[in-house]
Parts: structure tokens; C-alpha cells; sequence
């Protein structure tokens, strides 16, 4: 498996594929970028990994899809990819093309994955991902990609293999149905994700997954044992939370952005949710808020 390492910094862009043999057609792309304004654009279509590793990544041909740090996505091959970090954001890639990632996936064979493919999906980064993607960009640096990928590899198969049980829920007679099942919902899922403080209503999301909203609703739930509204609201407490701890925004104003128009149901629910107070939440972290 061959592996091209790229740096953007500060200002800095960089436009796929920028291989320069016939032998790095099929490379896997490892990307550290960091800095204002730094861009990477790919007209090819390439799956990828993406791990912030400080501030906030936007990826994918939809510009509106955020990572945060503590997050790792995986996205399908898309053309028309577009990334850029926000403010001081700093960040790691890992992009391909169906050979490349056939290839490199195959070097694990004694961790073997049902598709020789990655599905898309947000995983939680744990810290022992984030010492092993800190010392990717480390090696990226050193002008030694390869040098700490296998390691990020390892633990982004073993996060995809949690997905197996939600495929083997999905309608379908075959696993090959039942994983096209997957990907329309997972799909969806993702964009909930990504645009929970939006006011969606499931006949929308039903459209995304071309199902209608009776069969989505049944096929959402069955895969991932929760409704559409039950997930959506689980999101947008997560980023309410998420915002306490690094917004210096009114806690009213956090629950709007977050996608609640009625403060006590936000109060109510992310008690429920989380077992203390949001008041509480930002409390703890006022210090380190006034002292930025």
C-alpha cells in the first residue's frame, strides 16, 4: 500500500489528485491540515477519514457538514470534496479512491471488515484515537506518513465493525439488501447529525432516503432501535452541551442554537439526558471561558 503525505498550513490549498506517477493512482492520501484559510479540494471521487484534532473541520460537498474535536467521520467517495478548518483548527485526513481503500484495508486481514469498504458514519474519537492521530500528524511532518497510519487504521476498522449489528437489522432478504438499507439511512442519520439545529420534520428525511415517511420511520428505527425524532433530539443535546462547555453564549441562546424553542423543554430534557442541570454544566467551566 502506497501513502502520500500532504501539509497545508496557514493560506494553503491543495487540489486532488496531485499524484505524480502512474504508480500513486491507487495511494492512499494522508492530509494534516492546520491554520486559517487552509483548503483541500479533490475533483475525484474519494472516501475519506477525518479527525480534528483542535477547533472545527467543515467536509464534504456539503459545505454545511461540521466535525468537531472528539469526533472521527467517515464519508463515502463524493467528487466535488471541499475542506477547510475554522480559525486555528488543526486536523487529519485519511483519502482514497475504491482501489486504494480495497488495498489498504486488505492489510488487515486478520481484522477483516464484511465490505472491503468504509461506511459512512460519526464515531466518538476516544483519547487513545486522538494520541494515535496526534501521531500521525507527527509523522506526516517527519515526511513519514505511512510511519503512524496503521495504527489510525486499526482503530477506525475497529469502530466501523460496531456497525455490523445495525446492517443486520435493516429490511432486506440478503446482507447486500440489507446494507443498501443501511448506507440510504445512514446517510440521513449523518445529516442529522451534522444539521440537528434545524427545524427538520421526517417527510424531508424520508425524500433524503427515497422512502416514504411510514417506511422510513419503520426502517430507521429497526436499525438503530430509536426513531428519527428520538435521535434528533439526543443530537441537539449533545451540541447544547458541547456549546456550554466552549460557548460564551446565554444558556437561552445556546438552547436556540441548538434547535429547542422552548427553554424549559430543553432544561427538562437535557436534566433527563445527562443527569445535571445546564446551568450546572457552565458553571464548571465559567473559569476557563472568562480566561480566554
Amino acid at each position: 500500500m502506497r501513502v502520500l503525505g500532504y501539509q497545508l498550513t496557514h493560506g494553503s490549498s491543495l487540489i486532488l489528485p496531485a499524484r505524480g506517477r502512474a504508480a500513486d493512482a491507487d495511494a492512499l492520501i494522508v492530509v494534516l491540515g492546520g491554520g486559517r484559510g487552509c483548503v483541500l479540494r479533490s475533483d475525484e471521487a474519494l472516501a475519506g477519514i477525518w479527525i480534528p484534532l483542535r477547533g472545527r473541520l467543515q467536509c464534504g460537498s456539503n459545505v454545511d457538514s461540521g466535525i468537531v474535536g472528539g469526533e472521527l467521520r467517515v464519508t463515502e467517495a463524493e467528487a466535488n470534496l471541499h475542506a477547510s478548518g475554522r480559525g486555528n483548527a488543526l486536523w487529519v485526513a485519511v483519502l482514497g479512491n475504491r482501489e486504494a481503500w480495497r488495498q489498504a484495508l486488505s492489510d488487515f486481514a486478520d481484522q477483516p471488515l464484511t465490505e472491503p469498504a468504509l461506511l459512512p458514519a460519526i464515531h466518538p474519537a476516544s483519547r487513545a484515537l486522538r494520541r494515535r492521530a496526534v501521531m500521525l500528524a507527527r509523522a506526516i511532518l517527519r515526511g513519514a506518513a505511512d510511519d503512524g497510519l496503521d495504527a489510525v487504521l486499526d482503530h477506525a476498522i475497529a469502530l466501523q465493525r460496531n456497525l455490523a449489528t445495525a446492517i443486520a437489522r435493516c429490511p432486506g432478504r440478503t446482507y447486500a439488501q440489507r446494507r443498501q438499507v443501511f448506507l440510504r439511512l445512514q446517510r440521513v442519520r449523518n445529516y442529522l447529525s451534522a444539521n440537528c439545529h434545524l427545524d427538520l420534520d421526517n417527510d424531508a428525511l424520508a425524500r433524503m432516503a427515497s422512502y416514504s415517511p411510514w417506511h422510513f420511520i419503520r426502517a430507521f428505527r429497526a436499525a438503530y432501535q430509536e426513531t428519527p425524532h428520538a435521535f434528533l433530539v439526543n443530537e441537539r443535546l449533545r451540541r447544547a452541551r458541547r456549546l456550554l462547555r466552549s460557548s460564551p453564549l446565554a444558556i437561552a441562546e445556546i438552547a436556540l442554537a441548538s434547535g429547542f424553542e422552548n427553554r424549559c423543554a430543553f432544561s427538562r430534557l437535557f436534566r433527563q439526558r445527562f443527569g445535571t442541570t445546564a446551568g450546572a454544566v457552565r458553571r464548571n467551566v465559567a473559569p476557563a471561558l472568562q480566561l480566554e
